[in-house]
């Protein structure tokens, strides 16, 4: 999770997050992928529940509001207010937008 904090997190990502994140508990217990074992099975006997991106949102929030109390060049990145003209193509998306839909 290092520098987890800068991640843009998709549906995607976040789905393969979540099935790795079941793949470590199931490893931990000892629990063989042919098991017929639901992930809600696995949760309760682990007597756990998915905390993985919950922590990535955690750290995402606390590294944008350190970002966005300083007055520097990370700030005018983070914001998307830099001067100057576009680049062609598609628009890359910002940190912003990925804690938006999250």
């Amino acid at each position: 999770m290092y520098g987890c904090e800068a991640w843009t997190i998709s549906k995607q990502t976040q789905k393969k997050l979540e099935a790795t994140e079941m793949w470590f508990l199931r490893r931990m217990m000892r629990i063989s992928w042919t098991a017929k074992k639901t992930n809600d099975t696995v949760l309760e006997e682990a007597h756990t529940t998915r905390l993985l991106i919950s922590k990535i949102r955690k750290r995402q929030a606390t590294f944008f509001g350190h970002v966005m109390r300083r007055e520097k060049l990370e700030n005018l990145v983070t914001t998307g207010m830099l001067e100057g003209k576009r680049s062609r193509g598609k628009q890359r998306e910002k940190l912003i937008e990925g804690r938006q839909t999250g």
